[in-house]
């Protein structure tokens, strides 16, 4: 299974694009989409829209994932980060591709262990998961940690799901932390 991961910005998204096969996980490709702050709102979003279509259409993954929104003190820095979030949706549902989306906690503890971790954390053990010769940039190893998240959750949650869909259903239960809840 060929993953996107998605860590949306607004002056800078990364992308990571990983393959899984059971536990064992293969480094594709990655990156960081620069988008120039001086140009107006929406063709800054356009950037980020075009961009990932074209990565969408030259990686050609199976999946992807994205790290949700989280509730920032400054209210005018989340509805910016809601929107870049939104152009990448729209890039990603416009090429096919059906998101799941790990809180930044979740992306931690699947990659880290911990759901604190910083930066260079995540960065260092991407690139001991991925065997990578060299540390990503941040947003890219946000990308790729991303996509390892989903690669390590996915399977157990498709299993559940076809173990029990009427009792499993995503209107009646959710899997937190790997447990089965209300």
């Amino acid at each position: 299974m060929r993953i996107l991961g998605i860590d949306p910005g607004l002056r800078r998204t990364g992308f990571g694009i990983i393959e899984a096969q059971g536990a064992r996980l293969r480094y594709v490709a990655s990156g960081t989409i620069v988008v120039p702050s001086a140009q107006p709102l929406a063709e800054r979003l356009k950037v980020i829209l075009d961009n990932l279509r074209e990565v969408a259409r030259d990686a050609r993954p199976d999946q992807a994932a994205m790290e949700k929104v989280f509730l920032n003190t400054n209210p005018a820095s989340t509805l910016l980060l809601g929107q870049a979030r939104g152009a990448a949706l729209c890039a990603l549902a416009d090429s096919g591709l059906s998101v799941q989306e790990y809180t930044a906690l979740q992306i931690k503890k699947a990659v880290v262990g911990a759901g604190h971790a910083s930066k260079e954390q995540i960065q260092v053990m991407v690139r001991h998961l991925l065997s990578l010769d060299g540390t990503p940039a941040p947003d890219a190893a946000d990308a790729l940690a991303c996509a390892i998240c989903h690669a390590h959750c996915a399977p157990l949650a498709n299993r559940l799901q076809a173990l029990a869909p009427d009792t499993l259903s995503h209107r009646t239960r959710r899997l937190r932390t790997g447990r089965i809840i209300s």
